[in-house]
């Protein structure tokens, strides 16, 4: 079954979405584990790090935590999944670096990148908001199997820009941030919260549900579902 939508901009989670979890869980995350240690004792000064290392202390409570206190505590929440904002931002600085020296190509599924571009060319806006950084969204679109896309993008949000992906304030930031109305926005997700909290901004919301991916058994509640970006058509009306 075909789900069709006129709206004027779809808004991508990443992970589960467009590109596999296992690629990020299995090369990404241990690429950035090797490289904490590095990244905090010599470039500690850099705005962006320190900025960082200053969320890592004020979240564990430790003030005057060292590089060494620092990097345990991004390790323990790499363990987690956590989506823990300065994690993020370390990440994306690695990973960022990881693209540009070409030790790292990006993950898409194969039918992601077509959808993306046909729907650009109707006129669609398309929209990030994933829990990685903008810098490493910004890198991972940069980098793909298929060049750059970031021309296909108009915007990218994380949880330091817009907030929370299980909140629906951070939704209606996104529409405000945009000048799109609620009811012209879709949003894609894997993760039956987000396409929740979407909903509850006004949005519309279809679930992907890849076999293999982490919420694939759990499914995407009551939420209209698609296996693939090509079950999806998206238009946008001139009237």
């Amino acid at each position: 079954m075909t789900l069709r939508h006129d709206v004027d901009a779809v808004v991508l989670d990443i992970e589960g979405t467009t590109s596999a979890t296992g690629f990020v869980v299995d090369v990404l995350y241990p690429y950035s584990r090797s490289r904490f240690a590095a990244l905090l004792t010599e470039r500690g000064d850099e705005p962006e790090v320190a900025r960082a290392v200053a969320q890592v202390r004020e979240e564990i409570g430790e003030p005057d935590a060292d590089a060494e206190r620092v990097e345990k505590a991004l390790n323990a929440w790499l363990d987690e999944d956590r989506k823990a904002t300065p994690l993020k931002t370390l990440q994306g600085v690695i990973w960022a670096e990881g693209f540009a020296r070409g030790d790292l190509v990006s993950h898409f599924y194969d039918d992601v990148v077509p959808e993306l571009r046909a729907w650009h060319a109707a006129g669609v806006r398309l929209y990030v908001y994933s829990s990685g950084s903008v810098t490493a969204q910004r890198a991972w679109f940069t980098n793909s199997p298929e060049g750059d896309l970031t021309s296909l993008v108009s915007g990218l949000y994380d949880t330091e820009n817009a907030g929370p992906k299980q909140d629906a304030q951070s939704y209606r930031r996104i529409a405000s941030a945009t000048g799109i109305d609620a009811d012209r926005l879709l949003f894609l997700s894997d993760r039956p919260g987000e396409l929740d909290a979407a909903r509850a901004a006004g949005w519309h919301a279809v679930g992907i549900r890849r076999p293999g991916e982490p919420y694939y058994e759990q499914g995407v509640g009551d939420h209209a579902a698609a296996g693939t970006f090509d079950e999806i058509t998206v238009s946008r009306s001139t009237s």
